[in-house]
């Protein structure tokens, strides 16, 4: 099952490598970088759209079924991308069916695998969440070739073509493993207590603000970087580098909170993404813009996988898609307010400083939301 979680996951991280996208796209296409910054707002909405629709097919067909429609649904995606000569086609494709494809498959292979654990919850899940951007550090590097030869929607194309065959493999998997994503009828429990609304709105609001500040980078990190100065190599090096150092990041905030307390753990994120963006805004410098937005997307990493093993410990494991799924909904606001507005800021200014001031605003804001935070109720953690 995890070998399934894994092979779909990846190339759908493909996600946060759309900045490498970001020029070809604009020359093919003849379109601005805030209108490519809405297609991969876009993108993230219909992710979102995906997880939240998820949940409520888990009876309707089996695990394998399932996630072969929503990988073909991504395919297919990603096909239309391939064929587009304007935004709109583009915006249908990758913006839309992509993304509701890669967001159903997200949440139920998560699901699936949540039912089969009896304990590090916070080491696997941030294990999966650390697969997008593990996705992009081998996408980035791929595509930046591939775009140097081909048109970059024959790229696209060629990974519609990946997505399919994965989509085969997982199903397949799936099949192997007996997965399920709900309870037997005859093994379901009594109802459990309503979800614990405060922390519940608490975990979204510290979630979503660290994840305005690291889409922002994701989505524009080779923009952002060559803004500040530096060559296109090393923007496209950063732009591998930086989901590396996001996706060993979420797999260190899941493994953290199976260890510290979830607020110590969640505080001290905001505080690392704080200093890049402090340090980036006093030297707005090419080098020192690779090593603080870098820090930037750590502090989101260890959020974003503290917040996965989170769901874990507070809640039932039969209930963590339905969480998971309504959490994310600060990811796709996120999404769709920071990183649109930067696009915009450099549209009309032609740099990222104002967005680099707000992100800061914002993780100031999470640090103190995290810490008081109710304690881990993980018995192997501190309180």
């Amino acid at each position: 099952m995890l070998l399934a979680v894994t092979l779909v996951n990846l190339p759908m991280g493909s996600l946060y490598a759309f900045s490498v996208f970001l020029k070809p796209l604009e020359r093919s296409l003849g379109v601005s970088r805030s209108d490519l910054a809405i297609v991969f707002a876009a993108a993230t909405i219909s992710f979102t759209v995906g997880m939240n629709i998820a949940p409520r097919l888990y009876r309707l067909a089996s695990v394998p079924v399932l996630v072969a429609a929503c990988c073909a649904l991504s395919t297919a995606g990603l096909g239309l991308a391939a064929i587009a000569d304007g935004l709109a086609l583009l915006t249908i494709g990758y913006g839309v069916l992509f993304g509701i494809g890669g967001g159903a498959a997200y949440i139920m292979l998560q699901q699936g695998m949540n039912l089969m654990l009896s304990g590090r919850q916070g080491l696997v899940n941030g294990y999966i969440v650390s697969l997008y951007p593990a996705g992009a550090v081998i996408a980035a590097p791929l595509f930046g070739w591939a775009v140097a030869h081909w048109d970059v929607r024959v790229v696209m194309g060629g990974l519609g073509v990946v997505v399919a065959i994965v989509g085969v493999l997982a199903t397949l998997l799936t099949v192997h493993a007996r997965a399920r994503l709900a309870e037997p009828e005859a093994t379901r429990t009594a109802p459990q207590s309503p979800p614990r609304a405060a922390i519940f709105w608490r975990l979204s609001l510290v979630f979503f603000l660290a994840a305005a500040a690291g889409l922002t980078v994701l989505s524009q990190a080779a923009g952002i970087i060559t803004a500040y100065g530096a060559s296109p190599e090393i923007a496209l090096a950063a732009t591998t580098a930086i989901p590396a150092a996001i996706a060993a990041a979420r797999l260190s905030g899941g493994w953290l909170v199976d260890r510290f307390a979830i607020p110590r753990v969640m505080a001290v994120a905001h505080l690392l993404s704080l200093t890049g963006a402090v340090v980036l805004s006093l030297f707005p410098q090419a080098l020192v813009s690779t090593v603080t937005l870098g820090m930037i997307g750590i502090g989101y990493g260890l959020i974003s996988g503290s917040t996965a093993g989170a769901i874990a410990m507070y809640w039932p494991k039969t209930e963590y898609g339905r969480i998971a799924s309504l959490l994310y909904i600060g990811w796709c606001v996120a999404a769709v307010t920071l990183p649109v507005l930067a696009g915009f800021l450099f549209d009309l200014t032609g740099g990222y400083r104002v967005a680099v001031i707000v992100a800061g605003c914002g993780n100031v804001v999470g640090a103190w939301l995290a810490f008081f935070m109710p304690p881990s109720q993980n018995p192997r953690g501190s309180s």
